[in-house]
C-alpha cells in the first residue's frame, strides 16, 4: 500500500499541477548542474558505497551519481508518487539501475546504518522546523558511523540582491517553512541531530536566490 501524503506535505514546486515542468524550472533557476557536480565532487564515493537521495525529485542527482560510479548503489526516495514516475522514466540502460521508493524523510523505511552517503537537494525548505530535526535526526539513524550528509539548500544570501530573489521561494513554499534556511539555521539543526565536522563548503548565488552546500560526518 502507498503511504498517504501528510496534510503539510509541499509539492516540489508547491502546485501538484507544475511537477511536469519541474526539471527546466530548477535547470534555469537554480544552476543544477553546477551545484549538483560539486556535491558529487566532494563525496569521494568509492566502489560499493551505499548511497541515498533524499526527497530525490525527478532522480537527477540520483542518475548523476549512478552514471559517474555505476559501482556504486544509488535508493531514491520521495513522497510524490507522481515525481518518482518520471524519474523511473529517465532510466532507460542498465547502467542507470536505481531503486526509487516511495516514503517519507521523517519516517525513513531503512535499518539503521545503512548508507555510507546520503544526498539531499532543495528539499528541507519545505520542512517546518520540528520536521527538519526529526528528518535530520532519521538521517543520523540511517547512516553508517564514518558516513556524511551532503546537502545543497538555500541559505543565508549573499547579499541584498539574493535576499530579494529568494522572497520568489518564499511565497511559493510559505515564509515560516523557509526561515530557518534564509537565516542560516540549517547548520545548527545538523548539529543538534549529532552530527559532526559540519560545514558549508561552497555557496552559490542563483537566480532564486543563494544556495549553500553543506558537508557533515557522523
Amino acid at each position: 500500500m502507498k503511504p498517504d501524503l501528510p496534510q503539510n506535505y509541499v509539492p516540489a514546486l508547491r502546485f501538484s499541477w507544475l511537477t511536469k515542468i519541474y526539471d527546466p524550472i530548477v535547470r534555469w533557476t537554480t544552476r543544477e548542474s553546477l551545484f549538483k557536480k560539486r556535491l558529487v565532487a566532494k563525496s569521494g564515493l568509492q566502489s560499493g558505497a551505499r548511497v541515498l537521495d533524499l526527497a530525490c525529485g525527478t532522480g537527477t542527482l540520483a542518475l548523476l551519481i549512478k552514471n559517474q560510479y555505476p559501482d556504486v548503489e544509488v535508493i531514491g526516495i520521495d513522497g510524490d508518487e507522481n515525481i518518482l514516475g518520471i524519474a523511473r522514466s529517465k532510466m532507460d540502460n542498465d547502467t542507470a539501475r536505481i531503486q526509487f521508493d516511495q516514503g517519507f524523510a521523517t519516517e525513513m523505511p531503512y535499518a539503521e546504518a545503512e548508507f555510507d552517503r546520503v544526498f539531499s537537494t532543495l528539499f528541507f525548505h519545505h520542512l517546518n522546523d520540528q520536521d527538519k530535526q526529526v528528518v535530520f535526526s532519521e538521517t543520523y539513524r540511517t547512516l553508517k558511523i564514518g558516513g556524511v550528509l551532503y546537502i545543497a539548500d538555500w541559505g543565508r544570501p549573499n547579499n541584498i540582491l539574493m535576499r530579494l530573489f529568494f522572497y520568489i521561494v518564499q511565497l511559493l513554499d510559505g515564509f515560516t517553512n523557509t526561515r530557518a534556511n534564509v537565516e542560516g539555521r540549517l547548520p545548527k539543526y545538523i548539529r543538534d541531530a549529532g552530527f559532526k565536522n559540519v560545514e558549508v563548503f561552497n555557496s552559490i548565488n542563483t537566480l532564486l536566490g543563494t544556495l549553500c552546500l553543506i558537508r557533515a560526518e557522523k
